[in-house]
C-alpha cells in the first residue's frame, strides 16, 4: 500500500495557511468583496506600483499626504505596503489578499523616514490619529482599520481621539484597531472605546503571541487573528515577513468588508455583533476568543444579528 503524498501535501499546506485561521478561508471562497465596500488604510502610503496590487481597488484621500511612497524604504511604505497586501493583493499572490474585490482608500499617517526602525508597529499622536479617523468617515468607508499605536499619549489628545471614535460609530462606520505589542496588560484610548475591535495576534494553532497586550476591554469586545510570521507584500518587489497585532488587525477588517459585501443591507452593529459574538464565546477573559469569519457569515443568513 502506497500513500497519497500529493493530496497529504495540500492538507498540510492548506491547514497552516494564516487564513484558515479563523474561518477566513471559506468566507473568501464565497467573494473576494465589492467595490462598493470602501475599507479605510490609516497607515504609511503604499507601493502603489507594486504588480500584485489592483490600482482599480486603490484610492488616495484628496488633500492630503500622497498615498504612493516616495521612500520605498522606510518604515511607513514598508508597513503601508504590508497591510494593503494583506487586505487587498491579487489573489495568487504571496500576501493573503482577503478582499481584493473591496476598495482601499489609503490616509498615509506614518511619516517616512529614509531608514526602517524596525518597530513591528508605528504610531501616531492622537490628534493625528483623530484627525485621519474623522477624514475616513467623511469620505464614507465602512470599515477602517488601525494597525498604529499613539505616541505621546494626554488627556486632551485622548478626549479628541474618542470624540472621532464617537463620530464614527454614529455614523456606523467599523473601527479594526490593533491591540499593541508590548506584551502588557490594560488599554489604550483606542482599545478601550466600546465601538472598537481590538485584536490580538495568535499562531497558527490560534494562541495568542507572547507579545500581544491583554485586557478587560479587549478580552470583553476583542478578537485573536493570524499574527505571526505572516507573509505579505513587501517594497523592492521582495516579499515580507512580519509578526504582531498591526499584522492580525487587517484580518479582522477584511473579515468585516467581505462580511459587509455579502450582506449589503446589514448594518454597522449588526456586523459588528456578528464577527465579535458568533460562536457562543464567554467573554470572562482578557484574552479575546478567536475570530470565526464563518460562523459570522452564517449568523448573518440566519438572522440572529439584530
Amino acid at each position: 500500500m502506497f500513500c497519497r503524498k500529493g493530496s497529504f501535501w495540500r492538507e498540510a499546506n492548506r491547514i497552516m495557511s494564516p487564513v484558515d485561521v479563523g474561518g477566513l478561508a471559506e468566507l473568501m471562497e464565497k467573494t473576494t468583496g465589492v467595490r462598493e465596500i470602501v475599507i479605510g488604510l490609516i497607515d504609511g502610503p503604499v507601493a502603489l506600483d507594486h504588480p500584485d496590487l489592483d490600482a482599480g481597488a486603490i484610492r488616495e484621500f484628496p488633500g492630503g499626504r500622497s498615498a504612493a511612497c516616495s521612500v520605498s524604504r522606510s518604515e511607513a511604505c514598508i508597513h503601508g505596503t504590508f497591510v494593503a497586501g494583506v487586505l487587498i493583493a491579487k489573489r495568487g499572490s504571496l500576501a493573503p489578499a482577503i478582499c481584493p474585490g473591496c476598495s482601499l482608500l489609503i490616509r498615509p499617517i506614518f511619516r517616512e523616514d529614509a531608514r526602517p526602525s524596525g518597530e513591528s508597529m508605528p504610531s501616531a499622536t492622537a490628534g493625528e490619529l483623530a484627525s485621519a479617523i474623522l477624514d475616513a468617515v467623511g469620505a464614507g468607508v465602512r470599515v477602517v482599520n488601525l494597525s498604529v499605536g499613539i505616541e505621546e499619549p494626554s488627556t486632551r489628545g485622548d478626549r479628541s481621539l474618542e470624540a472621532a471614535l464617537d463620530y464614527a460609530a454614529w455614523c456606523g462606520t467599523l473601527i479594526v484597531a490593533a491591540a499593541g505589542n508590548q506584551a502588557s496588560i490594560g488599554s489604550t484610548a483606542i482599545t478601550r472605546h466600546p465601538w472598537v475591535i481590538p485584536v490580538v495576534g495568535c499562531d497558527a494553532q490560534g494562541r495568542p503571541t507572547a507579545e500581544s497586550n491583554l485586557g478587560s476591554s479587549i478580552g470583553r469586545r476583542g478578537l485573536r487573528a493570524p499574527g505571526d510570521k505572516i507573509v505579505s507584500l513587501g517594497t523592492g518587489g521582495k516579499p515580507v515577513t512580519s509578526s504582531g497585532t498591526s499584522t492580525a488587525a487587517p484580518f479582522v477588517t477584511g473579515a468585516l468588508a467581505l462580511l459587509a459585501s455579502t450582506f449589503p443591507g446589514a448594518s454597522a452593529a449588526q456586523l459588528k455583533q456578528a464577527i465579535t459574538q458568533s460562536g457562543g464565546h464567554m467573554r470572562r477573559s482578557l484574552v479575546p476568543p478567536l475570530m470565526n469569519a464563518w460562523a459570522a457569515h452564517q449568523a448573518l443568513a440566519a438572522g440572529e444579528c439584530r
